[in-house]
């Protein structure tokens, strides 16, 4: 019988796939080579560096991360389903969310920069155009509720034996009221004073 040729991707892919169902702490050589069915020694040639794989690790997490995303979100409804698509995916894989969530962020020393990392730059056109608000608004507006579902989603992946879908997006769309009644008061206090 021919030796497997282990590959990089391989190996990314089956760290992936250990850290999706165990958790990150679980991604480690010999776990890795069990799960391609091989000896260590091929998984170390490209693990000099745990870092590194962890790194490779995660972005392929956020690629996951865009994909279900994507899958979940209703075109008529982007922002509020876009809310409900991150709790979704906190239910559906909480090991994934974890890492997209305690992921470093290099270069962000403002919530302005996360802003700017984490976002798609047309989104706040997209809710500025939809709620008949300024640019800088709709952005103050996703800000608030990134923030928040960044939170809720966090505590939802976090607790046991866990909280209902229904309760967080019950929670989640009175935050967004909230928020939305404050950005259409300052509006309108903007317009009077202008």
């Amino acid at each position: 019988m021919p030796k497997q040729r282990i590959t990089k991707e391989m190996v990314v892919e089956a760290a992936f796939e250990i850290a999706r169902n165990d958790g990150m702490e679980q991604v480690l050589v010999k776990n890795i080579a069990e799960k391609i069915g091989c000896s260590v020694q091929p998984i170390y040639s490209y693990c000099r560096n745990m870092d590194g794989l962890k790194a490779d690790v995660t972005g392929r997490a956020l690629e996951f991360v865009r994909e279900f995303a994507a899958a979940h979100i209703d075109p008529s409804d982007l922002f509020a389903s876009t809310g409900r698509a991150y709790v979704q995916l906190a239910k559906e894989e909480p090991n994934i969310f974890k890492l997209f969530i305690l992921h470093r962020r290099e270069g962000v020393s403002s919530l302005d920069e996360l802003y700017q990392k984490e976002t798609d730059p047309q989104t706040s056109g997209f809710i500025a155009d939809g709620l008949k608000i300024s640019r800088e608004e709709a952005k103050k507006l996703h800000l608030h509720m990134l923030i928040y579902t960044i939170g809720i989603g966090t505590i939802f992946c976090m607790t046991t034996p866990g909280i209902s879908t229904e309760e967080i997006f019950e929670q989640q769309e009175k935050a967004y009221q909230i928020f939305l009644k404050e950005t259409l008061e300052n509006k309108r206090n903007g317009n009077q004073q202008g």
